[in-house]
């Protein structure tokens, strides 16, 4: 357990810290031009029904599943190498580690990400998040179901959640309530969501991008 910190920031990593809209249609686009526009769809179809039973993102179980489908097509192999050394620093959004820097000025800087085990983790320290945030990683399935393990591994007086998806900053504002201030950047799908947005309360701050955070005091963010 550490010690108590004043202020711990909590980002999010896709969407968020991270253009993940653009590294799934750049997947995407490669199974196009790779297997077809069968294989695309078939993909598609998998990955889908994978993201529904486990609750995150699985792109890596979605190519062994396809692979199972037709264990005789090298090209799934090619596709699965692609990914593992996609070019991810090139996917951070603008100015994403200049916030970083300044929020560890603040206090504490810790990434709260929602994934798998293995292509997660491989995605983060490819950026050069995991470096950036000093190895401070936690990923979870429903991380807004883990607050008490975030607490006790990252106990602080006053929290600060950085995500792209409203359903998330509101669950954690039910149970921090004050002791929180949420943070939404208006990046990627789910923050574009009509749906979401009437759905959803709206987060303490709001920011059209990242970056945005820059222009921010750290007293705007250390109160509900």
């Amino acid at each position: 357990m550490k010690g108590a910190s004043d202020l711990v920031f909590l980002f999010d990593v896709d969407n968020t810290l991270l253009d993940n809209d653009r590294v799934t249609a750049d997947l995407f686009k490669r199974l196009d031009d790779v297997g077809g526009t069968q294989a695309r769809k078939r993909y598609k179809e998998i990955f889908e029904k994978l993201r529904q039973e486990l609750g995150y993102a699985d792109y890596l179980g979605a190519l062994e599943r396809y692979r199972l489908e037709d264990l005789h097509d090298p090209k799934i192999l090619e596709i699965a190498n692609w990914l593992i050394d996609y070019p991810f620093p090139k996917r951070l959004f603008p100015r994403t580690l200049e916030v970083v820097r300044r929020t560890k000025r603040w206090g504490q800087a810790v990434i709260l990400s929602d994934g798998d085990a293995v292509f997660q983790p491989r995605k983060i320290a490819r950026s050069g998040l995991w470096k950036a945030f000093g190895g401070e990683v936690l990923i979870f399935i429903h991380k807004e179901q883990m607050l008490g393990d975030v607490e006790r591994m990252y106990p602080a007086r006053h929290y600060v959640v950085v995500d792209d998806k409203l359903r998330i900053l509101e669950a954690i504002k039910n149970q921090w309530e004050d002791r929180v201030t949420t943070v939404f950047p208006k990046q990627g799908h789910y923050a574009n969501d009509a749906k979401a947005l009437v759905s959803y309360r709206p987060a303490d701050v709001s920011v059209a991008r990242i970056g945005e955070i820059l222009k921010l005091e750290r007293a705007d963010l250390a109160r509900a």
